[in-house]
């Protein structure tokens, strides 16, 4: 595929307010090469970019069984579609899939206009699915993906079949002080390379972050890019008892971005249809290490909310 390489937005790292943006040309170079590199390692798709209240928003569509709505996944921070590269073979072979990049992130969507509220990180997802002619889909989020899955449900609900949620961030509990300090130095200039990659491996359960694309893509995108979205905040109990969609929440039992008992037990008495499981020996990297498995049940719950629908 050639990879259409969009006009981005250029930033200085701690400027206020404004757009999200890669800090100068060299750092948006190196964060091309990382995506061109994941992107070369995932099976072969067509690219689209969405007009958008807020910004233009790239996608790829996977082509799989026509049956029942497709999914949309939606990467963590600063790693864009490429991140699924370990997900796609077996996810594809139950349904077509989508790849977004969010807005406002590390990646080839370009924001706009400034993205100020929850609403208005809702309203530019929704136009994205209306933009792909979908008029229902399942959405399947890991870290901030879900929580941006969670959040279009609760702002517009109305095109989405229901939400996966892998060990999804502020969805049902806090991140740590610790982890918060600790993510700082993803971002903070002049931040050795070696320690921005040690904070990742802890992230990821230990994992060697040298070993594949997806590491490199995101210690690029959280060197390179200076972001401009709100922080998320952690969702009411009321939000999360009016979302209206079947919710299957896979959380991770050794993850560092959020507590796993208390994230369990809140998501197992607020979510009016959720189906709530801890995976005892996953990490955040959960999705790089359980792909088979996160197919089969995310699968099967798909296959459970088109019969009921």
């Amino acid at each position: 595929m050639d990879l259409a390489v969009p006009e981005v937005n250029f930033t200085a790292r701690w400027a206020r307010g404004g757009l999200g943006g890669f800090i100068d040309d060299e750092a948006f170079d190196d964060y091309l090469r990382a995506y061109r590199a994941g992107m070369a390692q995932l099976p072969d798709c067509e690219m689209v970019d969405l007009p958008t209240t807020f910004g233009t928003v790239r996608a790829y569509r996977f082509a799989g069984p026509g049956d029942g709505p497709p999914v949309v996944l939606l990467p963590g921070r600063n790693a864009a579609t490429p991140m699924y590269r370990t997900n796609l073979t077996s996810l594809r072979a139950r349904r077509t899939i989508y790849g977004i990049d969010l807005l406002g992130e590390a990646g080839l969507s370009v924001q706009h206009k400034e993205i100020r509220t929850a609403a208005d990180q809702a309203r530019w997802l929704d136009d994205a699915l209306a933009g792909l002619e979908l008029p229902r889909a399942h959405l399947l989020g890991v870290s901030i993906g879900g929580w941006t899955a969670t959040n279009c449900a609760v702002h517009h609900p109305d095109r989405i079949a229901s939400l996966t949620l892998l060990d999804p961030v502020f969805t049902f509990a806090r991140i740590p002080v610790k982890t918060m300090l600790a993510s700082v130095l993803m971002y903070a200039p002049g931040v050795p390379e070696t320690l921005r990659r040690r904070v990742l491996s802890w992230i990821a359960g230990g994992a060697d972050i040298e070993a594949d694309a997806e590491s490199e893509l995101i210690s690029a995108g959280s060197g390179d890019f200076a972001l401009r979205t709100p922080m998320p905040t952690l969702f009411t109990d009321a939000q999360l008892r009016s979302l209206p969609v079947p919710v299957l929440a896979l959380i991770a039992g050794r993850s560092v971005m959020l507590d796993p008992d208390r994230a369990s037990a809140r998501a197992r008495q607020l979510l009016p249809h959720g189906q709530v499981e801890t995976w005892a020996q996953a990490s955040h990297a959960i999705n790089g290490e359980y792909p088979d498995e996160i197919a089969e049940r995310a699968g099967r719950f798909w296959d459970e909310v088109d019969a009921s629908s």
